[in-house]
């Protein structure tokens, strides 16, 4: 559907809104890391996401995938931890997945999102269950895909990719984390939320709301 498309301008705003959103539960996210990890989590995704939006203030990008390689290179250079990797590398990969184009069509969206969340996967050695972001963003997206694969409009792919995320985030509470700080806790991880999945879960939630915006008004 033409109305569809994704262009740059819905894409940084897509951030912007996930910046917004981050800075509004960032005590949240640590009080989540503050259980089981670092309790820095909330502190360093605003930061980076800050810096993200700071860039596109003062020098936006043209076409979504040097949107999204600037967002990534953003991320990995002012984020510590584990975040900044993990988000940076989600970006970085979602940009050659575009092909170029000027604006994305759902399905192209879609593939760079996957893209991203091989990425992820490669980088962090997680898997669905380890209680990680990928425990949301992977649900997320197979809900996207069958949507879309469906014929249902992005705004509700959208919405779909976003019910599944939350539902991912909340299945972290009682697993036992494999991967990363909490993992160190061992079966005392199980009980607490993972607050990568909660920031995930921001991520896919704001492309709901910023990437169909102006296709919702109209």
């Amino acid at each position: 559907m033409p109305g569809d498309a994704v262009d740059t301008a819905a894409l940084q705003r897509w951030l912007r809104t996930f910046a917004a959103s981050v800075a509004e539960q960032r005590d949240h996210l640590t009080a989540l890391d503050a259980a089981i990890g670092d309790a820095d989590h909330g502190a360093n995704m605003h930061r980076g996401m800050s810096a993200v939006v700071a860039a596109l203030d003062t020098a936006p990008a043209t076409d979504p995938a040097a949107l999204f390689k600037q967002a990534g290179m953003t991320l990995v250079k002012s984020v510590g931890g584990a975040s900044g990797p993990l988000y940076g590398t989600l970006f970085l990969r979602m940009a050659p997945a575009t092909g170029g184009a000027a604006s994305l069509d759902p399905e192209t969206f879609a593939k760079a999102l996957r893209a991203g969340l091989e990425g992820v996967v490669a980088r962090g050695k997680a898997e669905l269950g380890d209680k990680t972001m990928v425990d949301a963003l992977a649900p997320a997206l197979d809900a996207l895909d069958a949507a879309l694969a469906a014929g249902e409009p992005l705004a509700d792919a959208l919405r779909a990719a976003s019910a599944a995320a939350d539902e991912g985030r909340d299945a972290t509470v009682p697993l036992v984390a494999r991967k990363g700080r909490a993992s160190y806790l061992g079966e005392r991880s199980a009980g607490h939320q993972d607050p990568g999945a909660t920031s995930t879960a921001l991520l896919v939630a704001a492309a709901a709301t910023g990437l169909v915006e102006q296709d919702d008004s109209s």
